[in-house]
């Protein structure tokens, strides 16, 4: 019986080893979360930069400005991520400690439990009169009854403890899994910031080669550059108005379903809310849908003043996510044909429910051709490509009857061939009604 007691007395000092090893861990940890928040202020401060920027007149300058605050950002950028890696480094290690203290402290009762019942069990195998004779008086085999029924408590109890134990062990497991999981995808993301500081660096460059830093040279570049999108835009304007093609209502989702999602992270969307006093819009919108007043103004671009899609402020680097789950119809580089003309970098998901969504201008594709996506992927990150004024993501909704990616012959960059996504001016729909 004194055995007994004594692991019993073990079962209620078990306690966490390790406290200090873990505390040290936590507070790398809080220092980590402290240098980040630091960093997401100074991207903040880079970002207000690019916005101001973007107001400002077109110049060599500005350009050059521009791409310098661009770099900055991204190296922060790398930086947060780093940062973000070592944090959820140091996360898994504290979850493995305490998942190894849950270990340890399951396998102790276990065997606690286990002697205790190996001494219980040889003293119920001892008859009532051994029991009565081995004590010197009625009063200590009471105790030693009244000590049993404590026993079975107890057992019990820590039964109910090992159970409760062995579902925070496994909950803890799951978490550990996703800080993995999590730490994969920080690591890709930082292969793919490295990625874009050397894209940004190739185009400061070129545009220094190009103009030799003359401001001179950059606005006849620039002339050059506006009558060859306008070209190409009449081009292809041309080309879709030869398809006539009529979609059914009763084809495509009706307008106000919500079926697509904006295309950026949260953080993104709540970041664009600081932008409503100088785009009078909380979704970073900087041109709408339709006959708008520049596309109006700019009918050799647009068909008959009308604007395609919607331009969403977002400076290089930004995440671009699919907007709904579908496969990818086709990625390209209009850039490679002729360069400023059209798209630049752009991808074509079809979701399948009778919409496809294309994404423009992209800086670096993540995605290829016949892959399947879900709702809120990363496909890409928003650039300057193609035939555009400044970093932002061109977003258009088409009815995908209506949509084909096509390669036809390019007129204004003779001999060589486009392949873009054309439709019928009846397959595009305003993204509005459907976001």
């Amino acid at each position: 019986m004194t055995r007994v007691i004594f692991f019993i007395l073990i079962l209620l000092t078990i306690n966490i080893v390790h406290a200090s090893t873990i505390d040290d861990l936590q507070a790398q940890i809080d220092q980590h979360n402290q240098q980040i928040a630091d960093i997401e202020k100074e991207i903040a401060q880079y970002q207000e930069e690019l916005n101001k920027n973007t107001k400002e007149a077109n110049t060599l300058k500005n350009q050059i400005t521009q791409l310098e605050t661009t770099k900055k950002k991204l190296v922060a950028d790398i930086s947060l991520t780093q940062k973000q890696i070592e944090a959820a480094n140091l996360n898994i290690e504290e979850l493995g400690l305490q998942i190894g203290q849950k270990e340890k402290e399951i396998g102790e009762k276990i065997s606690a439990l286990a002697e205790i019942i190996r001494n219980m069990k040889d003293s119920e195998s001892a008859s009532v009169v051994e029991l009565v004779l081995s004590r010197e008086n009625f009063s200590g085999f009471f105790d030693d009854l009244a000590k049993m029924e404590d026993f079975q408590k107890e057992i019990n109890a820590n039964l109910s403890d090992l159970r409760s134990m062995k579902e925070t062990l496994q909950g803890e497991k799951t978490d550990q899994e996703k800080q993995k999981k999590g730490l994969v995808n920080f690591k890709l993301k930082l292969a793919d910031q490295k990625q874009l500081v050397e894209i940004n660096k190739t185009n400061k460059n070129q545009l220094l080669a190009e103009t030799k830093n003359k401001e001179s040279n950059y606005k006849s570049i620039l002339a050059e550059k506006t009558k060859l999108r306008d070209a190409f835009a009449k081009e292809l304007q041309d080309l879709e108005s030869q398809l006539q093609i009529i979609i059914d209502p009763n084809s495509i989702p009706r307008a106000g379903s919500g079926v697509l999602a904006w295309p950026f992270t949260d953080q993104k969307m709540l970041d664009c809310k600081s932008s409503y006093n100088s785009l009078k819009n909380m979704f970073c919108i900087t041109q709408y849908f339709g006959n708008t007043s520049f596309a109006t103004a700019n009918p050799q671009l647009y068909q008959g003043g009308t604007h395609n899609g919607v331009d969403f402020r977002a400076s290089e680097g930004t995440e671009i996510l699919a907007s709904s789950g579908g496969v990818i119809r086709g990625v390209g580089d209009t850039d490679r044909v002729c360069k400023n003309a059209s798209y630049g970098k752009w991808i074509l998901i079809d979701h399948g429910n009778g919409l496809s969504t294309l994404y423009a201008h992209l800086s670096l594709i993540k995605v290829s051709s016949g892959q399947k996506v879900e709702r809120g992927q990363l496909i890409g990150y928003s650039g300057n490509t193609g035939s555009s004024t400044g970093p932002h993501l061109h977003f258009t909704v088409y009815a995908t009857a209506g949509v084909n990616i096509t390669t036809f012959a390019s007129r204004i960059c003779s001999g060589r061939n486009y392949t873009i996504p054309v439709a019928s001016y009846s397959s595009y729909l305003n993204p509005l009604s459907y976001l």
